[in-house]
């Protein structure tokens, strides 16, 4: 909540965005940035938005208005509802209400787009980046970021940025040799613990990679050979082995 306007200013400002671009910039955003004061400071910068309200007591009462529920899924229905609230632009408004624990939970989302459906709105809604699920909580599992400690502030941002580097080889090693593979379904965290554990050797001349080998008893070894072969060729050039 309180990140998000520095970190829009930072990626406005690399990406050079002007007021003509900023209308064709899309923010999918979470409860944790749908405050107010963010979301009306976003459209007052002319981006589009599509996000979740920060406010569980506003969702309840906007609930209370809503004249039409529709069945989203097997726990929850969908409602539109007129804003009660100024954000400085025309929005829209829709209620999502749940049944949980013997009490109904509602949730409320906001929008400056126009969706055909409820369920098209949720659809784009849940589009939004998952970094803390797909990279975090990866890189705190597979590649063992939290159970890693400095005592320096230094040192841990440079851990910090080598678990950063490692997660982008990770991901583009992932992307070009185990995409069309029995792998390819696989998480940083089996990648790291069952791949690149199988025992090998690799053959370096003159500083450059020119052939591997794997332990042939090893279950992966015959498709993890194919793997690296078509990555590595792509990297080092047709004379890898």
């Amino acid at each position: 909540m309180h990140c998000l306007q520095q970190a829009v200013l930072a990626v406005e400002s690399s990406f050079e965005l002007g007021p003509d671009q900023r209308k064709r910039t899309l923010y999918r955003l979470d409860g944790g940035s749908g405050t107010d004061e963010n979301l009306r400071w976003l459209l007052a910068r002319g981006y589009q938005v599509v996000g979740k309200g920060f406010s569980g007591k506003r969702a309840n009462a906007l609930a209370a208005h809503v004249s039409r529920w529709d069945i989203y899924d097997d726990h929850s229905w969908l409602g539109w509802v007129d804003p009660t609230f100024d954000l400085g632009r025309p929005v829209q408004v829709m209620v999502r209400r749940r049944y949980h624990k013997g009490k109904w939970k509602h949730s409320y989302y906001v929008t400056t787009l126009s969706f055909p459906s409820k369920r098209a709105f949720m659809h784009r809604y849940n589009q939004r980046g998952g970094a803390e699920i797909e990279q975090f909580r990866a890189d705190k599992s597979g590649l063992h970021l939290s159970a890693r400690r400095k005592r320096h502030l230094i040192a841990q941002e440079a851990l910090i940025l080598l678990t950063d580097l490692a997660h982008n080889l990770l991901a583009d090693f992932h992307h070009r040799a185990l995409i069309d593979s029995r792998f390819a379904n696989w998480g940083l965290k089996r990648i790291v613990r069952d791949l690149l554990a199988v025992p090998g050797l690799l053959y370096f001349e003159s500083g450059q990679l020119k052939r591997s080998e794997l332990l042939a008893s090893h279950p992966y070894a015959d498709e993890l050979i194919i793997c690296l072969e078509r990555y590595c060729s792509g990297h080092f050039g047709s004379n890898f082995e």
